[in-house]
């Protein structure tokens, strides 16, 4: 069954509109993450659901129709109920969210433009133009808000530790692995046995796996090492198969490769059982590329060590860490990344820094 079946099956609307599934299907073809592909089939489902209400053809959707979308994802309630509000928004729907809702809807129409069936696009983006006043800036359709990423505090950290210190060797290499060579959610779950390099403490993060497309090497500590063999000599007992690093060990899916939403789970009860349920398989990331601002790393090292392809989004965790401002501060973090991983991994170095 092809994908454009699939998406057309979960959201109708698409078979209704030729264009909006030839759409899709030439971006399914490109080889675009399944991911990317559903959460792009949402965004123009719901922007075609709303032009049929309107008695509208998106094909020739005007500026206004595209307004009285984006109002209907301001007011949109939320799904966790009637009495949630988003602070950025004034409504259910974040900025972020809306901001995602949006970015199929440009895509669109940008293949409209190119197939020579439009001859502007209706969303548009903000740009820069020389000799505007106010520095050249010409706002979006919808102001993007950008804020810092959140981090626990070292009350927080401690309660997350004191929860995490009592879970199985897997999920104990898994979280400090995720804060000590900062990788993302995908990145974890997909590393493989011959991604590890125990004598040189490297993993590979593959090129297919990362959000960008950018492969790197890097680095993780001593005490993560000592973990990590610990977890390869329990796997050991119940899979020697070369493949996949992290397995399940539930009786359903034994010896199976540990699914994202797994992991998001494992991470999302020990965040609940810490009091502290912003922590997501996110944060750690956030964590170390702070702590690495703090101690003074350049701008251009973090954002390899990151894998951001521009240093626009390192340069969050620079303001995060209050480098700019604080100087003196990094004299007294040195030691603040090796502290975590030994509490991570359960060494002898546990106490809160001084």
């Amino acid at each position: 069954m092809s994908d454009g079946v699939v998406l057309e099956r979960r959201w109708p609307v698409l078979g209704r509109h030729d264009r909006a599934a030839e759409w899709l299907r030439v971006w399914a073809d490109l080889g675009r993450a399944r991911r990317t592909i559903d959460a792009y089939a949402l965004g123009l489902a719901e922007y075609l659901q709303m032009c049929e209400r309107e008695g509208v053809d998106p094909v020739t959707a005007s500026r206004a129709h595209i307004a009285v979308y984006v109002r209907e994802l301001t007011e949109r309630p939320s799904r966790r109920g009637v009495n949630v509000v988003s602070i950025d928004s004034g409504s259910g729907l974040a900025n972020a969210t809306i901001q995602q809702r949006l970015v199929p809807v440009r895509l669109f129409y940008d293949y409209l433009m190119e197939e020579g069936l439009r001859e502007a696009n209706p969303v548009g983006r903000g740009r820069y133009t020389p000799g505007r006043r106010r520095g050249g800036h010409e706002r979006g359709l919808v102001p993007r808000l950008t804020k810092l990423p959140w981090i626990p505090s070292e009350r927080e950290w401690a309660e997350l530790l004191a929860v995490a210190s009592k879970e199985p060797v897997r999920n104990r290499v898994m979280l400090a692995l995720a804060y000590d060579a900062a990788l993302r959610r995908e990145e974890l779950c997909s590393l493989r046995t011959d991604d590890v390099d125990p004598a040189h403490r490297t993993v590979r993060v593959r090129a297919e796996t990362t959000k960008n497309r950018l492969e790197r090497v890097v680095p993780y500590s001593a005490s993560t090492g000592v973990l990590l063999s610990g977890y390869l000599a329990h796997r050991a007992g119940f899979s020697r198969a070369r493949g996949p690093l992290f397995l399940s060990e539930s009786r359903r899916n034994h010896a199976q490769p540990l699914s994202l939403w797994t992991w998001s789970k494992v991470v999302r009860r020990i965040a609940l059982e810490a009091g502290v349920p912003r922590f997501s398989t996110h944060t750690t990331r956030h964590l170390c590329l702070t702590d690495l601002a703090r101690m003074g790393w350049e701008l251009h090292a973090m954002a390899t060590f990151a894998g951001h392809r521009s240093t626009d989004a390192t340069l969050a965790y620079i303001h995060l860490s209050g480098r700019e401002l604080a100087d003196k501060l990094n004299k007294g973090m040195e030691h603040i990344h090796a502290w975590r991983v030994a509490a991570l991994t359960g060494g002898s170095a546990v106490g809160t820094p001084r």
